[in-house]
């Protein structure tokens, strides 16, 4: 069964670890709901659905016809995303009466990390960096995909991207700060505005037809049809998470805090955060975007 980081990092024994997961799930509203499996190996090959096949009625004695589910075999493959924090002995020792300069740099840190996760998740594209992995503005299909080059409006553009998302409801609505600012003025005049669900940290969350709608940092409002930055748009997506038929993640084993000790080099001491990850499409129906000029 696959896990959220939430409930993995109650599962760790090492505190400093277990610190840094929290820090990293409290950063992000993807990784809050992103459920993860572990993998073995650094590639995960999955059938993602095209056709089902259909069904018929016949008459009696009517040859039947033989029509079979139809499958696009898709390859994730796993990313190396971490880095390194050195903290200087004599800084740690004469100024770490007050904060623990070295777990105050591990902290920040692991806000990297997430930072560089969340931006990918979003925009990454192998095939610009092909030490990363593919995010949704690469994974995303044409149909999944509105075009709404106009006002945002609830009836044209959200309730349809909502409907883009079958076999289950979407676990979150995500956009940027810009358009949630449109959605909430929509939401606000049709008296469809609720802001009385809470995150997994107590902190009050807008939803709309009992779906959250949370804001990333890093959904710029200078997309183009097919790239972060060079043009107009902007992007809000409904997503589903599943380990079964949604957007889930992928890793093989968890974030891992590694000490590295003293450096030769310098009077210091390094820690590295490092994480085997990466994500996976199950289902093209999975995810639905409107893309909006601004």
């Amino acid at each position: 069964m696959a896990l959220t980081l939430a409930e993995s990092a109650k599962l760790s024994n090492d505190m400093v670890q277990r610190g840094v997961i929290e820090t990293i799930i409290e950063s992000s509203p993807i990784l809050e709901l992103l459920p993860f499996e572990t993998i073995e190996g650094n590639s995960y090959k999955y059938n993602q659905e095209n056709t089902l096949g259909g069904a018929s009625f016949y008459a009696v004695n009517a040859v039947w016809t033989e029509a079979t589910a139809t499958f696009t075999q898709k390859t994730a493959t796993l990313a190396i995303l971490g880095g390194d924090a050195d903290v200087d002995n004599f800084i740690a020792r004469v100024r770490g009466q007050i904060q623990d300069q070295r777990a105050v740099q591990t902290q920040l840190k692991a806000k990297s990390v997430v930072r560089a996760f969340e931006d990918t998740f979003l925009y990454g594209a192998v095939t610009g960096d092909p030490n990363s992995f593919d995010g949704l503005m690469t994974l995303v299909t044409s149909g999944q995909t509105i075009d709404a080059n106009a006002a945002l409006a609830l009836a044209t553009h959200v309730d349809p991207l909502i409907d883009k998302v079958l076999g289950a409801k979407p676990d979150l609505i995500l956009t940027s700060r810009k358009q949630r600012r449109a959605l909430k003025a929509l939401l606000a005049a049709s008296a469809h505005y609720v802001e009385s669900g809470t995150d997994a940290f107590g902190r009050q969350v807008m939803q709309y037809d009992g779906i959250p709608v949370q804001i990333s940092d890093f959904l710029v409002d200078t997309e183009t049809t097919s790239a972060k930055t060079g043009g107009s748009q902007s992007s809000m997506y409904a997503i589903h998470f599943s380990a079964a038929e949604g957007v889930v993640g992928l890793q093989n084993g968890s974030i891992e805090v590694v000490d590295l000790g003293q450096l030769e080099s310098k009077d210091a001491q390094r820690v590295r955060i490092r994480w085997y990850v990466s994500i996976a499409l199950l289902r093209a129906s999975a995810v639905g975007r409107v893309k909006r000029l601004n």
